[in-house]
């Protein structure tokens, strides 16, 4: 199985977009998440998500389902950038659940 990787980019208060982040993660239903990451630095934060193709995740990124779910979560537009197709993932869930919100 193929997966596409990309890139969204929350530019603002980390504090904030990740309040917002947490809102609007918890509208989405848990089984259509394959592989996500969220980060934070200094600037902002920044989305890791995959999708089963490059096409696919730039059709969600235009859609108007993605863009009312930044809305009612308070999150701007994010700067969407394509990443890559995924070669390999590499997990250890002990270490991952250290970390896991």
């Amino acid at each position: 199985m193929t997966m596409y990787l990309g890139s969204y980019r929350f530019d603002g208060d980390p504090q904030r977009l990740l309040a917002g982040y947490d809102r609007m993660i918890a509208a989405f239903p848990s089984d259509a998440l394959a592989l996500h990451l969220c980060l934070s630095d200094d600037s902002g934060i920044t989305v890791l998500d995959s999708c089963p193709t490059r096409s696919e995740m730039e059709s969600f990124a235009a859609s108007p389902e993605f863009a009312a779910a930044l809305a009612a979560a308070g999150l701007p537009t994010p700067v969407l950038r394509p990443v890559g197709e995924i070669h390999q993932v590499v997990v250890d869930p002990a270490r991952i659940s250290e970390v896991a919100h």
